[in-house]
């Protein structure tokens, strides 16, 4: 059985590390001339037995050249992330989520959530799941007891910081119930989230990506509301997408959340 367990309203490269490096053998000749040196292509200079070296140069799945650094924060991403995507914009969003306000939500992703099992988050085109879905920023959906996380195909290019506040959204809708009160919830932690993370990257303000534009949305109303959930709670609850939901669901009982 697969339900729809979530949908917010408003409106991703794994890099591919290769190693080029060729070993250019000469033979030197038994006679009395000095031996001739390998010439390699290198930005490092000469070894002490007057060799050049070649650097160790590195290319992401696009061809672009990376350093050996992001190299290694790589492949460190995918061991940590490898249960839950291939997507590495998506595993650098899950790191700015790490030791925060959304840790929660990462921790759930990773695996602490009802299911006992890690989310799968990817992007996707959501149309897939119905055309009245098509244009939503991101899906949360169950499906045989596994939870999943979709984000709109269209924020691919969306800042690292967007996509962590829109995940720990998501990740805490974990069961096929919903409520006014999970969505206010849901939608003021990713309202605080985007705030925290924005902070530190004032040029966010005047930013036209569609979901930057929904983040600064919500945290226009999360700070209109002194850093609570009161104007979010209005606009949750005169949302026509979430006209047929409960007040309250399993623990989301209390309204004043």
């Amino acid at each position: 059985m697969t339900a729809l367990i979530t949908a917010g309203v408003l409106q991703t490269c794994v890099f591919t590390c290769v190693y080029a490096a060729e070993s250019q053998i000469q033979q030197i000749k038994p006679v009395l001339k000095p031996p001739v040196k390998i010439e390699k292509q290198t930005t490092e200079g000469n070894n002490f037995l007057g060799f050049k070296r070649k650097a160790e140069t590195y290319k992401d799945s696009a061809g672009n050249p990376i350093s050996k650094e992001q190299k290694e924060r790589s492949e460190s991403l995918k061991k940590i992330y490898k249960k839950v995507t291939k997507d590495e914009k998506i595993m650098e969003a899950l790191e700015l989520m790490k030791g925060g306000l959304p840790d929660f939500s990462r921790r759930a992703i990773l695996g602490n959530n009802l299911s006992g099992e890690p989310m799968m988050v990817d992007f996707e085109d959501l149309s897939k799941f119905g055309q009245a879905y098509a244009n939503f920023d991101a899906l949360g959906w169950k499906k045989k007891e596994r939870l999943y996380i979709y984000i709109n195909k269209k924020h691919q290019d969306a800042p690292a910081e967007a996509l962590a506040a829109v995940l720990a959204h998501e990740a805490l809708h974990q069961d096929d119930f919903n409520s006014l009160n999970e969505e206010t919830y849901a939608w003021t932690l990713e309202a605080a989230v985007w705030t925290q993370l924005s902070e530190k990257n004032p040029k966010y303000n005047d930013s036209m990506h569609p979901l930057v534009v929904r983040e600064n949305t919500l945290k226009k109303l999360f700070i209109k509301g002194n850093y609570t959930s009161k104007y979010i709670r209005k606009t949750v609850f005169a949302n026509p997408g979430y006209a047929n939901l409960p007040s309250r669901s399993p623990g989301f009982e209390d309204d004043d959340l």
